[in-house]
């Protein structure tokens, strides 16, 4: 019997070292989080993020603190979650990605929102480096899935020193700097020149907004003005990816004033500059 139980468990352990492996491509990340998906419908939350988080993951409660941290502080585990991803890409060094999507919560009166969450490579498996989620209505409409592969491969640098490591995060907080200046010179309408044209955009109470010309009409419409404070920045190996997060001043129309969380990623493009492909906000508690 004690042998019988040392297989099964062993075999247990190895199921959950591979549904996180990763190999460097999307595909990989995706069935990670699905797997992770199953886990905490299995497990409950508090488990499942102990055990995909790495020592440094940050979740947004709605504020960030450790993952670990918080879910070890929980009384116990929740698992009336459900979600999966509809949009995710990993960096050509194979060692960081994103996924982002639609979730709801609960059986009878459930909530409904959408997801990001970024990911690294650690030890040969996923785990979580940024989760966050923002409520909105139940979704109406239907996102295709689109889940795109590297188009180059590089190995990431064995070695890498503190001075090269900032430097790279520098090129990122210079970006979101500029974008910030902007914000204030020439107002909202700045994003216009930090989106991609396939920009996603997460906000409370909204489904997920695609494309550059819905974003800047959507902000257009309601807010007046916004000032980012950015706490916290970190880049892809392969220099193709960043995110960014911090605290998000929103000054709407109506005249009313808003902090928000958000994380920011950012893409690399051919011309060498850095554009928004995800803008996720989430309120801020004080």
């Amino acid at each position: 019997m004690k042998q019988i139980f040392s297989t099964a468990l062993a075999s247990l352990l190895a199921f959950g070292a591979f549904a996180q492996k990763s190999d460097g491509t999307t595909k990989s990340l995706v069935n990670a989080e699905k797997e992770f998906a199953k886990s905490i419908a299995k497990n409950g939350d508090k488990e499942s993020y102990i055990e995909y988080s790495s020592a440094n993951t940050l979740v947004f409660r709605p504020n960030p603190v450790n993952a670990k941290t918080f879910y070890a502080s929980q009384s116990k585990g929740m698992n009336e979650v459900n979600w999966e991803p509809n949009l995710a890409k990993v960096s050509k060094s194979g060692d960081w990605g994103f996924t982002t999507g639609n979730y709801a919560v609960g059986t009878t009166d459930k909530k409904y929102g959408q997801y990001l969450s970024i990911w690294k490579a650690e030890a040969g498996k996923w785990k979580l480096a940024i989760d966050l989620g923002t409520e909105s209505n139940k979704p109406l409409q239907k996102i295709a899935d689109r889940f795109v592969e590297p188009k180059e491969r590089v190995a990431p640098k064995t070695f890498i020193n503190e001075k090269e490591i900032k430097a790279g995060k520098d090129v990122i907080l210079t970006t979101e700097k500029t974008l910030n200046t902007f914000l204030k010179t020439h107002g909202i309408g700045a994003f216009g020149g930090f989106l991609t044209n396939d920009a996603r955009l997460l906000f409370p109470g909204n489904e997920a907004i695609e494309g550059k010309g819905k974003i800047l009409s959507f902000f257009n419409g309601m807010i007046s003005k916004i000032n980012l404070k950015t706490t916290g920045v970190d880049k892809a190996a392969g220099s193709d990816f960043a995110y960014t997060y911090g605290v998000a001043t929103i000054d709407y129309k109506a005249d009313l004033r808003e902090s928000f969380n958000y994380v920011f990623i950012y893409e690399k493009a051919a011309d060498a500059s850095w554009n928004l492909i995800v803008q996720a906000f989430v309120p801020a508690e004080r």
